[in-house]
This record gives C-alpha cells, structure tokens and sequence, in this order.
C-alpha cells in the first residue's frame, strides 16, 4: 500500500462509515475498480485501523453525551439504581446493543475475512443494503424519539449490526433502518446508530492492533498507514455533522440507489474482466 492509496481508502473511510452506503464494501471495491493489488492481510489490518480513526471521530463528536452518559451510569450503579435515569439507561441499552455483533464476529470471523477478499460477495452485500434502506423508508412511521428506546430495540438494532459485520452490508445503514424498523425518527435512529458504534469499532481496533504488531515491517506499515488514518478521522467528523442535519429533512433513498448502482457496476466490472 502507498501513501496515496492509504489517504484516498481513508478519506473513502471517513465519507462512507457514517453514510449508510457500507464504508467496508467501499474499502473492498475501490481498490478493486482501480485494480489496486492490496495484499489481504494489509488491506484488512487497514480497514479496522481506518475504522478506529472514525471512532476517535465519533467520541470526539459525542463527547459530551458519552460524558453525560458515563457519570450517570457511574451514579446510578452508586445508588444501586442502574436505570435511575435516562442517561444511564441510554448507556445500558448501547452495551446490550452491541452484544450480538460481538457474539457474530467471534463465531464467523474466518468467513468475514474471506469475504474482504471478494468484490463480487461485497456487491451482492451492497445490493442488501439498498433494499434494507428502501424497506426502512417504507415501512418505518417514524414517530418515535431517543428517550423511548427500550431493552427490545436494543436487541433489534443490535441484531442488524451483526449482520453488517460482512463488507457491503453497511453497519450504519443496517443499524438506521433497524431504528426506523422500530419506528425511531431518522434522527434518533442515526443518533442511537452512532454511539453503539463505539464499543464495536473500539473492540474491532483492539484485535487489529494485536494482528499489526504480529506483521512484519510494522514500522513500515505504519509510517503509511498513518496519513490514512488522520484522513479518516477529519472527514469522518464532518461527515457525522452533515448526516445528522440531512435526516432531519430528508428520506435514505438517495442511499439506496446509490448502493444499487454502486454493486451494478461492480458486478459489470466483475464479469467483464473474466
């Protein structure tokens, strides 16, 4: 991997791991339609580490709420009342969210990384995204708020974020439409998305820095992937800020097309270079 590479795939990382378009099937395609040659093992040690510089960028925008919510769990566990209020029942919910994505990824963790190295799995995957977020728009009344989320949907999202473990199935996309399934507005359906990314994507970045420690040339690596890192971080943070402000107004339909058209031309490219 070149520096170029690392700091175009990680401004791709910023742009798409928010916007409910698949940020790991973009990681996947891009290097594919360009006919980048990324050994496997590097592009996935990248693609988790790229995905910590989107967590930095999440914590940093919620960092408020991630306060509010830590020092109300904290009380709450003090007085023995752990739901005692809103904000430390919030902070309960996201960790029994982020449950079965955590149970999933140990359990098929060979399969995932076998699917990275498959554009064409990753366009198919794509494609699920875009029904996902068309079903959620037509399905969804989109009636309730954040404070209204229960035990139930928190299983529910967290549910739909397991299964966007898979490069292509795009874990914001998933974890939106999972809301609104529920009947979360798109605000609060994003809002809820965001912070539960966090213990997932801090998780995910643990275990790749034990696999990047393990390879060899780390120094070198890192040196390269560094740049990438720091892309997807600023524009990750930008990208939160616009999408929030966008669901106030506006449906995810755009999204879907775009990943219907995104997995149709991966998969034209895909047979027209057999």
């Amino acid at each position: 991997m070149t520096i170029f590479q690392s700091i175009l795939l990680g401004l791709v990382q910023g742009l798409t791991e928010f916007l409910p378009i698949s940020s790991s099937g973009h990681l996947v395609i891009i290097p594919y339609l360009l006919g980048w040659d990324i050994p496997a093992a590097t592009a996935f040690i990248f693609d988790v580490l790229v995905q910590v510089a989107t967590l930095a960028a999440v914590i940093g925008y919620f960092w408020k709420d991630l306060v509010a919510i830590a020092k109300a769990m904290l009380s709450d566990l003090w007085h023995k009342q752990p739901f005692r209020s809103q904000d430390s029942r919030l902070g309960w919910l996201i960790l029994l969210a982020c449950v079965p994505a955590g149970i999933a990824g140990i359990i098929i963790k060979d399969i995932v990384e076998a699917a990275f190295a498959s554009p064409i799995a990753t366009a198919f995957f794509l494609f699920g995204t875009a029904i996902l977020l068309f079903i959620a728009e037509k399905l969804g009344s989109r009636k309730r708020e954040l404070a209204d989320t229960n035990w139930i949907d928190a299983i529910w999202v967290g549910f739909f974020q397991a299964l966007a473990i898979f490069p292509g199935l795009s874990r914001s996309g998933a974890t939106i439409s999972g809301g609104m399934l529920r009947n979360l507005q798109r605000p609060a359906a994003a809002r809820f998305s965001f912070l539960m990314s966090i213990p997932i994507m801090l998780a995910a970045g643990l275990l790749a820095g034990v696999d990047l420690v393990q390879m060899p040339n780390v120094t070198d690596q890192l040196l390269v992937f560094i740049p990438g890192f720091i892309t997807a971080a600023v524009t990750g943070y930008l990208t939160i800020r616009w999408l929030l402000g966008y669901l106030t107004r506006r449906p995810l339909y755009v999204f879907s097309i775009y990943c219907a058209v995104m997995a149709a031309l991966t998969i034209l490219v895909y047979f027209v270079r057999r």
